[in-house]
C-alpha cells in the first residue's frame, strides 16, 4: 500500500487536521488524534485518506474523526468516528463494520494472582472445553427459527431470562444489552442460518478470553466504585461479536445501499462508503437489521460470561458469590446509534458511527447507569495479549468534540497474513510463557497473527486519548492467561 503524503495540520500535540481543501467534495475537515511519533506509522498506509473520504458523507457534522488506533478498514478506517444529521444525513454500513457490535466486557473477582496462578492452566483448559471458539465454531445453545428472532430483538435480556446471568449484568451493559429498533424481519434468512449454530461462541481472529491482574491503579476512588481495589486482583476480559450473522447483515446491506445511492443522488469517492439517508426505507432497514446483529452479540457475550463463571466455580470449587465474578461493564465497538449532541449551538439528533471506537460518556450523562453517574462510563481498551489493557472513564472532552467516543484498542500495525509470516504459534506461546503468560488458540496461526509485533503499544494509544481529554485512565491490567479464537 502506498504511503500517504497528504497534509496534516498540527492543532496541538494530540490533534492533527486534514483540511477540507485536501480533496474537492469534503464537507468537513478530518481530525486524527495522535502523538507526533505516531504519524509516521499512520502515513505508511492509506487510512488517513479514508478519513478524508468519510468527510464526503451527506449530513456529516464537526469532523471526520480517527482515534489513535487508526488503521486501514473497509470504507471507514478502523478507529473512525463520524456523526451525520438524522434529518438530512446518511447511514453507512462501512462506518459500523462487518463484525457488528464486536465489543468487550470486563468482570472483576475477589481473587488474587497468588490464588490464580496454580489453577490457571486448568481454567484455560476449561474455557477451551466449555466455550466454543475458532473459525466456524458452533455453540452449545440450540435454538430454532422463532428463538433466533427473540435473540435478535431481546439481546442479552434473552440470555438472562434463560438463566445465563443476572439482571445486575444488564444494568452495567451499554443499552442494557439490547438496542431498540431491532426488527428481525429485516435480517435475511441466510444471516439467521449463519447465526443459528454460532450463538454462544467466541469465534476467531482477535476474539479472546483473557485472565488479567491489576498492575496499576491511577484513580483509586473511581476503581473502587467498579469493584477494583488492589494491585494483583484478578479480572476477566471477554472480547467477541456478532459472528457470521453480523458479517452477513453488513455484506447484504452494503450491496443494497450501493444500488440505491444514485436514486438519492449521493456521490462518494469510495464504493465501500455505500450509504442511504437515515430516514429512507433502506436506511431504516439497515439500522433495524444492525440493531438485531448488535443484540445477537450482546446475547453472545452474556452466554459466554455465564459459562466462564461456571468454569471459575468448577476450577476453584467455590461459589460465585465467594469468587465475586461480577460485571464491571460491557461496551460495543462497531455500531451506529442515534444520539443527541449540540451542533452549532443547537441540540441535534445525529447518527453516530463508531467503527473500531467505543462510547465514552462522562460523569453526569443521563444515559449512564446509576452506579456510574458520578464517575463516568467505564471505557474498556484491550491491548495485545503480550502487554496490557486499560480501564478508563469517559471525560467531558469526548462530548465536546468526539461525539462521546474514544479509542477501542491498540490498533494493528500488520495484517494477519503479514503477522503470521515466518512466525509459529509455538514460538509465540513459548515467548509468552517465558513472561508468565499462558496462551491457547483454537485455530492454527491464531497466536502468530495476534502477537504483540502485530499491534501498536496500547499505552501510547490510551495516553493520547487521556491527554486529549477524551477519557481518564483508571486501571492498567496485565494478561496472565489467554484463550484466542
Amino acid at each position: 500500500m502506498a504511503r500517504w503524503e497528504g497534509t496534516l495540520r498540527k492543532i496541538d500535540d494530540y490533534r492533527w487536521e486534514i483540511p477540507a481543501s485536501h480533496k474537492p467534495g469534503m464537507r468537513v475537515p478530518g481530525l486524527i488524534y495522535a502523538s507526533e511519533p505516531m504519524l509516521e506509522g499512520i502515513r505508511e498506509e492509506q487510512a488517513a485518506e479514508q478519513v478524508a473520504n468519510v468527510a464526503f458523507l451527506p449530513g456529516i457534522v464537526g469532523h471526520s474523526l480517527a482515534m489513535p488506533d487508526i488503521h486501514w478498514g473497509y470504507g471507514f478506517p478502523i478507529g473512525g468516528v463520524a456523526a451525520t444529521r438524522v434529518d438530512d444525513g446518511v447511514v453507512s454500513p462501512g462506518g459500523v463494520g462487518y463484525d457488528i457490535n464486536c465489543g468487550v466486557r470486563l468482570l472483576r473477582t475477589n481473587l488474587r494472582e497468588s490464588e490464580m496462578r496454580p489453577r490457571l492452566e486448568k481454567l484455560l483448559a476449561q474455557f477451551s472445553v466449555n466455550i466454543p471458539s475458532g473459525l466456524g465454531s458452533t455453540g452449545k445453545i440450540k435454538v430454532g427459527k422463532k428463538e433466533i428472532d427473540e435473540i435478535l430483538t431481546q439481546g442479552a435480556r434473552w440470555a438472562v431470562k434463560r438463566g445465563f446471568g443476572t439482571k445486575e449484568d444488564l444494568e452495567v451493559c451499554e443499552e442494557g444489552g439490547c438496542l431498540e429498533g431491532a426488527d428481525a424481519d429485516k435480517v435475511s434468512v441466510r444471516a439467521k442460518e449463519r447465526g443459528l449454530p454460532q450463538s454462544g461462541t467466541l469465534g476467531s481472529g482477535n476474539h479472546f478470553l483473557e485472565v488479567q491482574v491489576v498492575g496499576e491503579i491511577y484513580e483509586p476512588a473511581v476503581a473502587r466504585g467498579m469493584g477494583i481495589d488492589a494491585v494483583g486482583q484478578v479480572l476477566l476480559l471477554v472480547h467477541t461479536g456478532s459472528r457470521g450473522l453480523g458479517h452477513q447483515v453488513c455484506d447484504e446491506y452494503v450491496r443494497t445501499l450501493r444500488d440505491v445511492m444514485q436514486r438519492y443522488q449521493i456521490e462518494v469517492p469510495d464504493r465501500e462508503l455505500a450509504c442511504a439517508p437515515v430516514k429512507s426505507p433502506e436506511g431504516r432497514d439497515y439500522l433495524a437489521a444492525m440493531a438485531c446483529a448488535a443484540n445477537y452479540a450482546w446475547a453472545n457475550r452474556q452466554c459466554i460470561t455465564h459459562w466462564a463463571r461456571e468454569c471459575f466455580m468448577s476450577v476453584f470449587g467455590r461459589s460465585l458469590r465467594d469468587i465475586g465474578l461480577e460485571m464491571v461493564y460491557d461496551v460495543a465497538h462497531n455500531i451506529a446509534k442515534i444520539e443527541t449532541y449540540e451542533v452549532e449551538g443547537r441540540k441535534t439528533r445525529l447518527c453516530v458511527h463508531r467503527k473500531g471506537a467505543t462510547r465514552a460518556f462522562p460523569a453526569g450523562h443521563p444515559d449512564l447507569p446509576p452506579r456510574y453517574r458520578q464517575t463516568g462510563q467505564p471505557v474498556l481498551i484491550p491491548g495485545d495479549m503480550g502487554r496490557y489493557s486499560f480501564l478508563a472513564v469517559g471525560a467531558e472532552g469526548a462530548i465536546r468534540e468526539s461525539f462521546g467516543s474514544v479509542c477501542h484498542g491498540a490498533g494493528r500495525t500488520k495484517s494477519r497474513h503479514a503477522a503470521r509470516k515466518g512466525v509459529r504459534d509455538a514460538d509465540v506461546a513459548s515467548e509468552l510463557a517465558s513472561r508468565g503468560i499462558l496462551a491457547r488458540a483454537a485455530s492454527r496461526g491464531g497466536l502468530a497473527e495476534e502477537s504483540s509485533a502485530a499491534y501498536k503499544d496500547v499505552a501510547e494509544v490510551v495516553e493520547v486519548c487521556h491527554l486529549a481529554g477524551l477519557c481518564r485512565k483508571v486501571v492498567k491490567a496485565y494478561p496472565i492467561g489467554v484463550v484466542k479464537g
